[in-house]
């Protein structure tokens, strides 16, 4: 457990919003194609796509390969013979049902009222289109007719097929116990093999049950016979107990209240199965995309006590070398790496330090291949203060008739801060070179001090320069 969580927090937010996309997605198309045959080929091909990857990790080379190629053939088939379907689903003109609407569930519809009211229909030879959907909601394959939102009983369902009502030519829609639709406009069927007596409200039955799991029953206006239609299959009733009896079965044999948490809690499901299924692709495609990068990292020392003070370190950067997953290198950024040495147990002087994997801090799912250097030495000590002399420093030579007899700086001393092992025993400090060619009169120079070793500094880091003063004279007019 405490492994998972280590890769799942190192993912990175472009790994959280790829994950959470794509689940998105797969639960909106199963949404979308719930109830047809496009989902069941779907989640044969999801089967068979993880024994393949089972086949791949045993190294079952003809098995993998098989496997793929059923794999390619399934999705062609999708393509092929379920085009009318995914057209349908495609070709919504409701964009806020085809990204994120979640369809109704069928709640227990009175049925004894629809076979009464189905039976005076046929009686009085009045056509009629009756839809009940089911687990798949409608919106992405039929044009929306009127909204109705009225109390289903007799007489309104069959005051809405009179040839006198503006909305008979289309269909009803029946949710529960409510009429939600009237006047839908339902798609054909293309089918050759269907009986010739069959009108237009029989192909819109027939072209719903095709692409959806709705229920549809229709009342034939010539004939006055009764058709229920399910599932691409058609039943010719001649018994209201048989009308009643698919009704009930299909439609009408959950409460309400169970029914909806039913429903609930199969959405649910699909959206943590879907969440599931994404994330193990994400991993499993990222696991497979190691790569390698380097990073220069500053070092942190971390003192323990405040009086010592580090003076000077061979390396303040380390290179690392780093192995992850190409994602999680891809979104690295060096403010989210840490170097940090402690200097608990050095001692006054120079120490050698070795970097350890210990001492890197990384996201997780990040690892140190390796570290450049791995050992660095600092320098530390109590840091005091002193005041050291001035020397200039000559170098070259002036014209063998003249001799300096004087040379002063101004001013003649400074205020350093170093090292209390290297301070202790220096007293002077010298100035950088000054060539004594070409000096042929008495004068002044300015001159930048030296600062030998490096350990030390200026307590004054703007006074870096003193002036020379210096006194020529020729060799015959100095007093022995």
């Amino acid at each position: 457990m405490g492994q998972f969580f280590y890769h799942f927090f190192g993912i990175g937010w472009q790994g959280f919003l790829d994950i959470a996309l794509n689940s998105y997605i797969l639960f909106r198309l199963y949404v979308l194609f719930r109830g047809t045959n496009v989902l069941r080929v779907l989640f044969a091909m999801g089967v068979l796509w993880v024994l393949r990857q089972v086949a791949v990790s045993m190294g079952l080379v003809v098995t993998s390969w098989a496997m793929q190629g059923v794999i390619a053939g399934a999705a062609l088939v999708i393509i092929i013979v379920f085009r009318n379907e995914i057209s349908s689903v495609l070709q919504t003109k409701d964009l806020k049902s085809f990204f994120w609407g979640i369809p109704r569930y069928q709640r227990k519809t009175p049925v004894g009222i629809i076979v009464e009211s189905v039976y005076e229909l046929a009686r009085k030879k009045i056509g009629a289109l009756i839809v009940l959907p089911l687990n798949r909601g409608l919106e992405s394959v039929v044009q929306k007719g009127i909204v109705w939102q009225g109390k289903l009983s007799k007489e309104m369902l069959v005051s809405i097929f009179w040839e006198d009502n503006p909305v008979h030519d289309g269909a009803a829609v029946i949710q529960g116990d409510r009429i939600t639709d009237v006047g839908v406009i339902l798609p054909l069927s293309k089918r050759t093999d269907l009986p010739s007596y069959f009108g237009t409200r029989h192909r819109a039955a027939v072209g719903l049950t095709e692409q959806t799991d709705a229920l549809v029953i229709v009342v034939s206006e010539e004939r006055g016979k009764i058709t229920l239609v399910k599932d691409n299959q058609i039943y010719d009733i001649n018994d209201s107990a048989v009308l009643e009896k698919l009704l009930i079965k299909h439609a009408g044999s959950d409460t309400s209240a169970a029914g909806v948490k039913k429903h609930t809690r199969e959405l649910a499901v699909a959206a943590a199965i879907c969440l599931i299924c994404v994330t193990g692709l994400w991993f499993s495609f990222s696991r497979g995309m190691e790569t390698l990068a380097t990073q220069d990292i500053p070092v942190e020392f971390i003192k323990s006590d405040q009086n010592m003070e580090i003076f000077s370190s061979t390396a303040s950067n380390v290179r690392l070398l780093l192995s992850g997953s190409r994602p999680l290198i891809r979104s690295l950024q060096p403010d989210r790496i840490t170097v940090k040495l402690s200097l608990t147990n050095t001692v006054p002087g120079v120490n050698k330090l070795a970097v350890s994997r210990n001492d890197v801090t990384l996201p997780p799912g990040i690892v140190v291949k390796n570290i450049d250097p791995s050992l660095i030495e600092v320098f530390v000590d109590v840091p005091v203060k002193k005041a050291l002399s001035i020397q200039p420093f000559w170098t070259g030579q002036i014209s063998p008739d003249l001799i300096m007899t004087r040379a002063v700086t101004s001013p003649a001393t400074v205020s350093v801060i170093g090292p209390h092992q290297v301070l202790t025993n220096m007293e002077t400090l010298f100035t950088e070179p000054l060539f004594l060619d070409g000096i042929t009169a008495s004068g002044s120079m300015s001159a930048q001090i030296a600062l030998h070793p490096a350990t030390i500094r200026l307590e004054d880091q703007k006074t870096d320069r003193v002036q020379v003063k210096y006194t020529i004279q020729n060799r015959g007019a100095v007093s022995p």
